[in-house]
């Protein structure tokens, strides 16, 4: 007798830990940049060097990487100038993660809760955040799952299937979108470039044939300083579509894709264009994808044994699987007003806005996800006064939104992407402006569950006493929840010889009938 056995690939989180720090630094300007007057806009982000896994630790050297666009004086000019610098901070820290063993792969996430820098004087910056590290170990486990059975010798065996969600791949690669831009003719061409922004934006993941497509756009904004007299500050915001695809071999059309992504800055550089004039842009956003891919598929496995001549029990074990339940999507809208700190500020123009959402909360509620966060805005604008001409309105936008997920329970797990799909700004009075953004959620949601699988068959002489008990004939009263399998197996009759018998097309009986028995010697 032998089973024939299927490795089922499963992914599953060994073990996982979170911590938050805080960094604070004082950072010198350097001497190659002017003094600083008044902070504009900020941005920050975390960049992971190291990684030393060690038992139950995990050793995390990073640094917090910052970018700063500050007001500075033109040295007795009429006008106020703008100027940019980054710094970084860096760390170095030991994270408890029980049940990490040396050697073990370690996902690091992050999160910036908040970054805040301040002025101390006209050559140095305060830099003070409160980040928080998210370390996942995950391991993928070769459920070996009894599918069929091979025997010399009468036996009943059945089966059930089940749908589940296997790991096809999994894996860590690079992307790279490369992109120029040329700055329309109704602007002067570029002397200097001083702030620029270049953010994905509604990134789509499709499992084609040994491939991964990808499409989004990139939102680009640029801050430089114009040919002429004056060299005037100038801005240029745009959105570039973009498609390409990434090598996968045994990548299928239909799997399902579950694909994070992180986004490196890279050098923005400014070209010449055919007359030789600088006007081009050039530049390479490149995407870091963490890849999981699942293939849907139902698979038939082995779930009782019994014998007929001979004793035959099973040995089981539990298994856990994982199917998908729903591909969940959707979108709100989140609006507010915002006012100028400074309230004698006549808006001019708004130049740019940058955003960052952050999901406070998940929980499960009736038929969906109930999510709470907040959109974090930075809003740069252009006013009247010549000597302050450029600032930012800082803010906040608390939301809660329910994406539906029909069936969710506390046993499904279901990572939650979200972006801020659109945000535009108005300005509706001298120092106010309305804000209006459109958030897109989505979220796969799987059923995570514990099977019973069969792990051995033991086969083992009859009890002779016991089989000898056993009546040649018998009239059984099916009860409440009986089965033929159950009937089959108490008597140590085939399935298909009582279906014989009591001339049955299906297996199905219920409580009160009568089911005639013959023990064939």
């Amino acid at each position: 007798m032998e089973l024939m056995k299927r490795n089922i690939h499963m992914d599953c989180i060994k073990c996982k830990a979170q911590m938050q720090m805080t960094l604070e630094d004082d950072v010198i300007i350097s001497d190659s940049r002017p003094d600083a007057v008044k902070l504009i806009m900020d941005r920050g982000s975390v960049v992971i060097e190291e990684v030393k896994v060690t038992d139950d630790h995990v050793g995390v050297k990073g640094k917090l990487t910052f970018h700063v666009l500050y007001l500075t004086d033109k040295g007795g000019a009429a006008k106020s100038d703008v100027a940019f610098m980054e710094g970084a901070v860096p760390f170095d820290e030991m994270v408890f993660m029980e049940g990490i063993r040396g050697g073990d792969s370690v996902n690091i996430n992050w999160e910036l809760e908040d970054l805040s820098i301040g002025l101390i004087n006209s050559r140095k910056l305060s830099v003070q955040s409160v980040l928080t590290l998210f370390l996942t170990c995950e391991e993928i486990n070769d459920e070996e799952t009894a599918v069929d059975l091979y025997s010399d010798e009468p036996v009943e065996f059945r089966k059930k299937t089940l749908n589940i969600a296997a790991m096809a791949i999994k894996k860590k690669d690079l992307f790279r979108v490369k992109e120029e831009v040329e700055i329309p003719g109704s602007f002067p061409n570029i002397v200097a470039m001083i702030w620029s922004e270049v953010t994905p934006e509604a990134l789509e993941f499709k499992v084609l044939e040994d491939k991964i497509g990808v499409q989004g756009e990139l939102r680009a904004f640029f801050l430089y300083r114009g040919e002429g007299e004056e060299e005037e500050i100038c801005h240029y915001e745009t959105t570039l579509p973009f498609a390409g695809s990434l090598d996968c071999p045994g990548a299928r059309e239909g799997m399902i894709p579950e694909i994070r992504f992180s986004a490196e800055e890279r050098e923005v550089e400014v070209r010449p264009d055919f007359d030789g004039e600088d006007r081009v842009i050039t530049f390479e956003q490149c995407l870091d994808l963490d890849i999981c891919i699942y293939e849907e598929e139902n698979i038939d496995l082995l779930s009782d044994v019994y014998g007929v001549v001979k004793e035959v029990s099973v040995l089981e074990k539990n298994a856990e699987f994982r199917r998908l339940l729903s591909r969940s999507s959707g979108k709100t809208k989140l609006s507010g007003h915002f006012k100028c700190e400074d309230e004698k500020v006549i808006l001019h123009k708004i130049l740019h806005t940058m955003s960052n959402l952050q999901i406070a909360g998940q929980n499960v509620s009736d038929g969906g996800i109930e999510l709470t966060g907040v959109v974090n805005l930075q809003i740069f604008y252009e006013c009247s006064d010549e000597e302050n001409k450029y600032g930012v309105i800082k803010g906040s936008l608390p939301f809660q939104y329910v994406l539906e997920a029909e069936g969710i329970n506390e046993n499904c797990i279901y990572p939650v992407q979200a972006f801020v799909e659109q945000a535009s700004v108005a300005i509706i009075d001298n120092g106010e402006v309305d804000i209006k953004c459109m958030l897109y959620f989505r979220a796969n949601v799987y059923q995570k569950w514990q099977e019973k699988i069969v792990e051995q068959i033991v086969v083992t002489e009859p009890d002779m006493e016991k089989m000898e008990a056993l009546p040649g004939i018998a009239v059984y009263m099916v009860k409440e929840g009986d089965s033929l399998w159950d009937i089959g197996k108490r008597y140590y009759v085939p399935v298909s010889v009582i279906k014989q018998t009591n001339e049955l097309t299906s297996d199905e009986v219920k409580a009160g009938d009568r089911i005639l028995i013959v023990k064939n010697v």
